[in-house]
Protein backbone atom coordinates (compact mmCIF):
# COMPACT_ATOMS: atom_id res chain seq x y z
CA UNK A 1 0.00 0.00 0.00
CA UNK A 2 1.07 3.34 -1.18
CA UNK A 3 2.24 5.50 2.65
CA UNK A 4 1.63 8.90 2.47
CA UNK A 5 3.65 11.15 4.95
CA UNK A 6 2.20 11.69 8.64
CA UNK A 7 -1.00 13.59 10.26
CA UNK A 8 -0.25 15.74 11.77
CA UNK A 9 -3.14 18.23 14.81
CA UNK A 10 -1.79 21.60 15.68
CA UNK A 11 -3.41 23.37 17.56
CA UNK A 12 -1.83 27.11 16.68
CA UNK A 13 -2.17 29.03 19.75
CA UNK A 14 -1.30 32.52 20.95
CA UNK A 15 1.00 31.41 23.32
CA UNK A 16 1.63 27.99 22.66
CA UNK A 17 1.99 25.45 19.44
CA UNK A 18 1.18 22.20 20.70
CA UNK A 19 1.19 19.39 18.23
CA UNK A 20 -0.36 15.97 18.09
CA UNK A 21 0.47 12.92 16.00
CA UNK A 22 -1.79 10.16 15.02
CA UNK A 23 -1.02 6.99 16.69
CA UNK A 24 1.63 8.66 18.98
CA UNK A 25 -0.37 11.31 20.60
CA UNK A 26 1.13 15.14 21.77
CA UNK A 27 4.75 15.16 20.42
CA UNK A 28 4.87 18.78 21.24
CA UNK A 29 4.64 21.58 23.36
CA UNK A 30 6.66 24.72 22.99
CA UNK A 31 5.73 28.59 23.82
CA UNK A 32 4.64 30.39 20.31
CA UNK A 33 7.96 32.89 20.34
CA UNK A 34 10.14 33.29 17.60
CA UNK A 35 13.74 35.23 18.16
CA UNK A 36 15.02 36.73 14.26
CA UNK A 37 18.04 39.14 13.77
CA UNK A 38 16.47 41.86 12.03
CA UNK A 39 19.49 42.99 9.88
CA UNK A 40 19.57 39.57 7.97
CA UNK A 41 16.08 38.40 8.74
CA UNK A 42 17.59 34.80 10.14
CA UNK A 43 15.36 33.05 13.12
CA UNK A 44 18.07 32.38 15.48
CA UNK A 45 15.55 30.42 17.93
CA UNK A 46 11.82 29.10 18.57
CA UNK A 47 9.50 27.96 21.18
CA UNK A 48 11.27 27.68 24.70
CA UNK A 49 14.40 29.18 24.09
CA UNK A 50 12.57 32.56 22.71
CA UNK A 51 11.18 32.38 25.03
CA UNK A 52 13.57 33.59 27.15
CA UNK A 53 14.71 36.13 25.45
CA UNK A 54 11.73 38.03 25.42
CA UNK A 55 11.92 41.44 26.62
CA UNK A 56 15.89 40.41 27.13
CA UNK A 57 17.00 41.58 23.68
CA UNK A 58 19.95 44.04 22.22
CA UNK A 59 18.43 46.37 19.23
CA UNK A 60 19.23 43.89 16.47
CA UNK A 61 17.27 40.57 17.72
CA UNK A 62 13.77 40.84 17.94
CA UNK A 63 11.64 38.11 20.31
CA UNK A 64 8.34 38.23 19.24
CA UNK A 65 4.91 36.33 19.26
CA UNK A 66 4.04 36.05 15.36
CA UNK A 67 -0.27 35.23 16.43
CA UNK A 68 -1.67 37.81 18.41
CA UNK A 69 -5.70 37.50 19.15
CA UNK A 70 -5.42 33.95 17.72
CA UNK A 71 -4.63 35.15 13.90
CA UNK A 72 -1.50 35.72 12.28
CA UNK A 73 0.27 38.84 12.68
CA UNK A 74 3.30 38.18 10.93
CA UNK A 75 3.12 36.08 8.04
CA UNK A 76 6.92 35.20 7.52
CA UNK A 77 7.45 34.36 11.07
CA UNK A 78 4.71 32.30 11.62
CA UNK A 79 5.61 30.47 8.84
CA UNK A 80 9.40 29.62 9.61
CA UNK A 81 8.02 28.89 13.23
CA UNK A 82 5.26 26.48 11.55
CA UNK A 83 8.21 24.97 9.48
CA UNK A 84 10.50 24.26 12.39
CA UNK A 85 7.78 22.56 14.41
CA UNK A 86 6.55 20.21 11.27
CA UNK A 87 10.58 19.33 10.98
CA UNK A 88 10.82 18.30 14.26
CA UNK A 89 7.82 16.23 14.31
CA UNK A 90 8.85 14.73 10.81
CA UNK A 91 12.01 14.59 10.63
CA UNK A 92 12.78 13.69 7.44
CA UNK A 93 9.63 12.16 5.75
CA UNK A 94 9.96 11.13 2.19
CA UNK A 95 5.49 12.77 1.72
CA UNK A 96 4.64 15.97 3.64
CA UNK A 97 2.28 15.95 5.80
CA UNK A 98 -1.16 16.48 6.31
CA UNK A 99 -2.39 19.16 8.60
CA UNK A 100 -5.19 19.94 10.48
CA UNK A 101 -5.08 23.31 12.49
CA UNK A 102 -7.31 25.02 15.13
CA UNK A 103 -8.82 28.26 14.41
CA UNK A 104 -10.71 30.82 16.17
CA UNK A 105 -14.54 30.24 15.60
CA UNK A 106 -15.06 33.79 14.22
CA UNK A 107 -12.27 34.50 11.73
CA UNK A 108 -12.52 35.79 8.49
CA UNK A 109 -11.71 34.03 5.21
CA UNK A 110 -8.87 36.10 4.47
CA UNK A 111 -7.51 35.04 7.79
CA UNK A 112 -8.20 31.56 6.93
CA UNK A 113 -6.50 31.81 3.77
CA UNK A 114 -3.48 32.90 5.61
CA UNK A 115 -3.10 30.09 7.88
CA UNK A 116 -3.37 27.49 5.26
CA UNK A 117 -1.00 29.39 3.32
CA UNK A 118 1.48 29.30 6.10
CA UNK A 119 0.83 25.93 6.96
CA UNK A 120 1.68 24.85 2.95
CA UNK A 121 4.75 26.84 2.46
CA UNK A 122 5.76 25.32 5.66
CA UNK A 123 5.63 22.28 4.30
CA UNK A 124 2.04 20.88 4.40
CA UNK A 125 1.01 18.47 1.74
CA UNK A 126 -2.91 19.56 2.70
CA UNK A 127 -4.51 21.70 5.23
CA UNK A 128 -8.04 21.78 6.69
CA UNK A 129 -8.90 23.93 9.26
CA UNK A 130 -10.67 22.82 12.82
CA UNK A 131 -13.30 25.64 14.83
CA UNK A 132 -11.36 25.98 18.11
CA UNK A 133 -14.45 25.09 20.41
CA UNK A 134 -15.52 21.82 18.04
CA UNK A 135 -11.61 20.77 19.21
CA UNK A 136 -11.86 21.45 22.67
CA UNK A 137 -15.41 19.55 22.98
CA UNK A 138 -13.75 16.51 21.13
CA UNK A 139 -10.67 16.99 23.33
CA UNK A 140 -12.93 17.12 26.67
CA UNK A 141 -14.46 13.64 25.68
CA UNK A 142 -18.22 15.15 24.64
CA UNK A 143 -20.01 13.41 21.93
CA UNK A 144 -20.62 16.06 20.06
CA UNK A 145 -22.71 14.05 17.37
CA UNK A 146 -25.72 13.48 19.14
CA UNK A 147 -28.67 16.62 19.20
CA UNK A 148 -28.09 18.17 21.97
CA UNK A 149 -26.36 20.91 23.27
CA UNK A 150 -23.12 21.49 25.10
CA UNK A 151 -21.65 24.70 25.90
CA UNK A 152 -17.97 25.05 25.36
CA UNK A 153 -15.89 28.33 26.70
CA UNK A 154 -12.26 27.86 25.61
CA UNK A 155 -10.02 30.58 27.14
CA UNK A 156 -6.76 30.79 25.32
CA UNK A 157 -3.79 33.14 24.89
CA UNK A 158 -5.48 35.42 22.58
CA UNK A 159 -8.99 34.54 22.32
CA UNK A 160 -11.51 33.24 24.10
CA UNK A 161 -14.39 30.72 22.10
CA UNK A 162 -17.69 30.35 23.15
CA UNK A 163 -19.90 27.80 21.44
CA UNK A 164 -23.30 25.88 21.60
CA UNK A 165 -22.57 22.82 20.01
CA UNK A 166 -24.95 20.07 18.80
CA UNK A 167 -24.91 17.44 15.91
CA UNK A 168 -20.97 17.98 14.86
CA UNK A 169 -21.70 21.65 14.56
CA UNK A 170 -21.73 25.70 16.31
CA UNK A 171 -25.45 26.48 16.61
CA UNK A 172 -24.56 29.39 18.82
CA UNK A 173 -20.80 31.16 18.72
CA UNK A 174 -18.82 34.02 19.54
CA UNK A 175 -15.37 34.44 20.12
CA UNK A 176 -13.98 37.03 22.24
CA UNK A 177 -10.00 39.08 21.98
CA UNK A 178 -10.22 38.83 25.65
CA UNK A 179 -7.73 35.66 26.90
CA UNK A 180 -4.86 34.95 28.45
CA UNK A 181 -2.78 37.92 27.09
CA UNK A 182 -5.34 40.52 28.18
CA UNK A 183 -5.58 38.88 32.00
CA UNK A 184 -1.64 39.62 31.88
CA UNK A 185 -1.72 43.66 30.31
CA UNK A 186 -4.56 44.18 33.31
CA UNK A 187 -2.04 42.68 35.96
CA UNK A 188 0.78 45.16 34.05
CA UNK A 189 -1.68 48.53 34.33
CA UNK A 190 -2.77 47.78 37.62
CA UNK A 191 1.11 47.39 39.30
CA UNK A 192 1.91 50.40 37.11
CA UNK A 193 -0.99 52.49 38.36
CA UNK A 194 -0.60 51.63 42.74
CA UNK A 195 3.04 51.33 42.79
CA UNK A 196 4.46 53.62 40.05
CA UNK A 197 6.62 50.23 38.73
CA UNK A 198 6.84 48.75 35.37
CA UNK A 199 6.99 44.85 35.35
CA UNK A 200 7.57 42.57 32.40
CA UNK A 201 4.95 40.66 30.21
CA UNK A 202 6.75 37.38 31.92
CA UNK A 203 6.69 38.97 35.61
CA UNK A 204 2.91 39.35 34.92
CA UNK A 205 2.40 35.68 33.89
CA UNK A 206 4.17 34.59 36.28
CA UNK A 207 1.62 36.47 38.81
CA UNK A 208 -1.31 34.92 36.90
CA UNK A 209 -0.44 31.55 37.52
CA UNK A 210 1.25 31.66 41.09
CA UNK A 211 -1.16 34.22 42.78
CA UNK A 212 -3.70 35.43 40.04
CA UNK A 213 -7.55 34.90 41.06
CA UNK A 214 -11.16 36.04 40.04
CA UNK A 215 -12.71 34.54 43.09
CA UNK A 216 -11.84 35.73 46.89
CA UNK A 217 -9.66 33.07 48.27
CA UNK A 218 -10.24 31.52 51.59
CA UNK A 219 -6.44 32.78 52.43
CA UNK A 220 -4.77 35.73 51.19
CA UNK A 221 -1.21 34.27 49.28
CA UNK A 222 1.59 36.63 48.27
CA UNK A 223 4.74 37.18 45.83
CA UNK A 224 7.44 38.89 45.50
CA UNK A 225 8.72 40.90 41.90
CA UNK A 226 11.10 42.99 40.65
CA UNK A 227 10.11 45.78 38.64
CA UNK A 228 11.30 49.19 37.61
CA UNK A 229 10.47 52.48 39.49
CA UNK A 230 9.31 54.73 37.36
CA UNK A 231 10.18 57.69 39.81
CA UNK A 232 13.73 56.68 40.24
CA UNK A 233 14.42 54.46 37.22
CA UNK A 234 15.95 52.08 39.42
CA UNK A 235 15.41 48.48 40.05
CA UNK A 236 12.62 47.54 43.39
CA UNK A 237 11.26 44.57 44.45
CA UNK A 238 7.32 43.92 45.42
CA UNK A 239 5.40 41.86 47.55
CA UNK A 240 1.93 41.89 45.61
CA UNK A 241 -1.19 39.45 47.72
CA UNK A 242 -3.93 37.45 45.61
CA UNK A 243 -6.55 40.02 46.82
CA UNK A 244 -5.19 42.82 44.88
CA UNK A 245 -4.92 40.17 42.18
CA UNK A 246 -8.55 39.82 42.51
CA UNK A 247 -8.91 43.70 41.63
CA UNK A 248 -6.59 43.77 38.68
CA UNK A 249 -7.99 40.47 36.65
CA UNK A 250 -11.66 40.89 37.71
CA UNK A 251 -12.51 43.12 35.12
CA UNK A 252 -11.49 41.10 31.99
CA UNK A 253 -12.80 38.16 33.88
CA UNK A 254 -16.34 39.56 34.09
CA UNK A 255 -15.78 40.85 30.23
CA UNK A 256 -15.47 36.77 29.64
CA UNK A 257 -18.90 36.06 31.61
CA UNK A 258 -20.69 38.71 29.71
CA UNK A 259 -19.74 37.13 26.24
CA UNK A 260 -20.89 33.15 27.60
CA UNK A 261 -23.97 35.37 29.15
CA UNK A 262 -24.71 36.93 25.01
CA UNK A 263 -24.43 33.26 23.83
CA UNK A 264 -26.91 31.73 26.27
CA UNK A 265 -29.06 34.26 25.34
CA UNK A 266 -29.13 33.55 21.64
CA UNK A 267 -29.00 29.54 22.43
CA UNK A 268 -32.47 27.98 21.27
CA UNK A 269 -34.91 27.18 24.09
CA UNK A 270 -34.34 23.45 23.62
CA UNK A 271 -30.16 23.46 23.70
CA UNK A 272 -30.77 26.20 26.53
CA UNK A 273 -32.27 23.18 28.71
CA UNK A 274 -29.77 20.64 27.43
CA UNK A 275 -26.52 22.80 28.88
CA UNK A 276 -28.98 23.53 32.12
CA UNK A 277 -28.56 20.18 32.76
CA UNK A 278 -25.30 19.18 31.40
CA UNK A 279 -23.38 22.38 32.60
CA UNK A 280 -21.05 24.24 31.05
CA UNK A 281 -17.36 22.81 29.84
CA UNK A 282 -14.30 25.28 30.41
CA UNK A 283 -11.04 24.25 27.99
CA UNK A 284 -7.96 26.11 27.40
CA UNK A 285 -4.92 27.68 29.49
CA UNK A 286 -7.18 30.68 30.74
CA UNK A 287 -9.39 28.92 32.43
CA UNK A 288 -6.96 27.74 35.25
CA UNK A 289 -7.14 31.25 36.84
CA UNK A 290 -8.38 30.49 40.54
CA UNK A 291 -11.56 31.00 40.51
CA UNK A 292 -13.21 31.55 37.30
CA UNK A 293 -15.23 28.15 37.40
CA UNK A 294 -17.28 29.67 40.52
CA UNK A 295 -17.32 33.36 39.32
CA UNK A 296 -19.22 31.62 35.78
CA UNK A 297 -21.38 29.40 38.06
CA UNK A 298 -22.48 32.03 40.39
CA UNK A 299 -23.11 34.20 37.84
CA UNK A 300 -25.18 31.92 35.65
CA UNK A 301 -26.68 29.89 37.83
CA UNK A 302 -25.45 26.81 35.70
CA UNK A 303 -23.10 24.14 36.70
CA UNK A 304 -19.20 24.36 35.56
CA UNK A 305 -16.78 22.27 34.60
CA UNK A 306 -13.04 22.09 33.79
CA UNK A 307 -11.87 19.47 31.21
CA UNK A 308 -9.69 16.81 32.79
CA UNK A 309 -6.61 17.99 30.48
CA UNK A 310 -7.55 21.84 30.10
CA UNK A 311 -4.47 23.20 28.47
CA UNK A 312 -3.85 20.24 26.07
CA UNK A 313 -8.03 19.69 24.93
CA UNK A 314 -8.24 21.85 21.79
CA UNK A 315 -4.79 19.73 20.39
CA UNK A 316 -6.22 16.41 21.34
CA UNK A 317 -9.70 17.37 19.49
CA UNK A 318 -7.64 17.96 16.73
CA UNK A 319 -5.89 15.00 16.35
CA UNK A 320 -9.14 12.79 17.02
CA UNK A 321 -10.40 14.90 14.32
CA UNK A 322 -7.60 13.91 11.91
CA UNK A 323 -9.09 10.13 11.94
CA UNK A 324 -11.79 11.64 9.85
CA UNK A 325 -9.58 12.97 7.15
CA UNK A 326 -9.71 10.12 4.77
CA UNK A 327 -13.71 10.52 5.11
CA UNK A 328 -13.04 14.83 4.23
CA UNK A 329 -11.28 13.90 1.68
CA UNK A 330 -13.96 11.31 0.03
CA UNK A 331 -16.54 13.98 0.05
CA UNK A 332 -14.09 16.17 -1.31
CA UNK A 333 -13.69 13.47 -4.60
CA UNK A 334 -16.93 13.23 -4.63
Amino acid sequence: MFKYGQDIGIDLGTATVIAYVKGKGIVLREPSVVAVDNNTGEVLAVGKEARRMLGRTPGNIVATRPLREGVISSYTVTEKMLKYFINRVCGKFIFAPRIMICIPSKVTEVEKKAVIDAASQAGARKVYLIEEPIAAAIGAGIDISKPCGNMVVDIGGGTTDIAVISLGGSVVSSSLKVAGDKFDEAIVKYIKKKYNVIIGERTAEDLKINIGCVYPKIQDMEMDIRGRDLATGLPKTLTVHSSEMLEALIEPAMMVIDAVHGVLEKTPPELAADISDRGIYMTGGGCLIDGLDKLLQEKTGINVMIAQDAISCVALGTGKALDNLDVLDAKKRR
